[in-house]
């Protein structure tokens, strides 16, 4: 017991290590500096239905985007598959799916894939600038493996390793990002929760490939040369999440008292690149069979559309529906989101889940 609270503290103090030698909080002077945001880009419809504000108590696959912690609390084995209907009308859809699985006593481990489909591009040019040569696809893609521990009856932390690539027919940038979290859950019946979460820490990238080259002549003219240009470096949008939530329930018999929660859930996001986010949520569940939830994300200047430097505008809302299918315990789920945005017509996220 007494290794596992060291492992745990040691944990704690690399996030708060790496929140103070690394992130500029909030910082609006360095926006647009960074790359890679599709990894702010939640792609699950149950957390995105409360806006993400349950970083304390997030649990499964989903886990790996917020606070890996979660998925330390893997019964069995976790199958999930979610798409996204991505700020619709601009023609692009997200598909992520993975799993987790038990190992062990504590311990579980996880894969999780993020694609992102923008469609068929037509290929211009400077001669052709309305197209009519072909068309391109570009392939945002990130791969995360985890592992995560109970240390105690109280604390869990976890690790992620994720692989980014991003690509068109001719132009490629690739990397890695390492995610840490921890989880502390106390209480009679593990109601208070509180999470923290160090996510996006990585080298820089850079693209590279054919089309950053072109076909020059000396200045001779008696010979060609392929000539390379070099694209700058850019950082990954490193970020802190700091959360906390409470269950109410309706009933003072610890065998039935979960038939009826209320959850309350708060999030900061310390961002480095980009304005902080504030993220407020709330759940119903009966019978952990029907969860209906909603959040409001807040951040500097939300408001106001002069002032807003985001699609979205706040609020979000999700459904969940999960039913039994086996006496183990085994269930399969069905979730959908909505995030509003201004403009286009919001973010659809739909979901389904197999635990066994």
């Amino acid at each position: 017991m007494k290794q596992h609270k060291v492992l745990a503290s040691i944990l704690a103090a690399a996030l708060l290590a790496g929140s103070a030698g690394n992130l500029q909080a909030g910082n609006e002077d360095r926006a647009g500096q960074a790359g890679a945001s599709e990894l702010l880009i939640n792609p699950w419809a149950r957390s995105s239905g409360w806006a993400g504000a349950n970083t304390s108590g997030i649990r499964g696959l989903e886990a790996m985007y917020f606070n890996v912690a979660g998925t330390a609390f893997t019964k069995r084995t976790e199958l999930m598959f979610c798409r996204t209907n991505w700020l619709s009308g601009a023609g692009i859809n997200i598909n992520s799916f993975g799993f987790t699985q038990r190992v062990g006593e504590t311990g579980a481990i996880g894969l999780g894939v993020m694609s992102m489909d923008f469609g068929d591009i037509p290929i211009t040019t400077t001669d052709l600038p309305e197209g009519g040569i072909g068309t391109f696809r570009p392939n945002f893609t990130n791969i995360g493996l985890s592992y995560a521990k109970g240390f105690s009856e109280n604390i869990y932390g976890g690790i992620v390793l994720r692989a980014i690539s991003q690509s068109t027919a001719d132009v490629a940038a690739r990397g890695v990002a390492i995610d840490a979290g921890i989880q502390y859950v106390t209480g009679k019946y593990e109601q208070l929760k509180f999470g923290i979460a160090l996510r996006n820490v990585g080298p820089r990238m850079r693209f590279s490939g054919d089309g950053l080259s072109f076909r020059g002549v000396a200045p001779s003219g008696t010979y060609s040369m392929t000539i390379e240009q070099r694209s700058s470096d850019f950082e990954l949008p490193t970020l802190i999440n700091i959360g906390g939530s409470y269950d109410f329930y309706f009933s003072k018999d610890s065998t039935s008292m979960k038939n009826n929660r209320i959850t309350v859930a708060g999030n900061f996001v310390s961002n480095s690149f980009q304005k902080d986010n504030y993220r407020l949520g709330v759940e119903y569940a009966w019978r952990s069979m029907l969860m209906i939830r909603a959040g409001y994300d807040y951040e500097a200047g939300i408001l106001d559309e002069e002032t807003r430097t985001t699609a979205f505008t706040g609020p979000s809302a999700g459904i969940t529906l999960e039913l039994p299918f086996s006496k183990r315990g085994s269930t399969f789920a069905i979730d959908y989101s909505y995030r509003a945005t201004n403009p286009f017509n919001g973010v659809h996220s739909f979901g389904a889940r197999i635990n066994l």
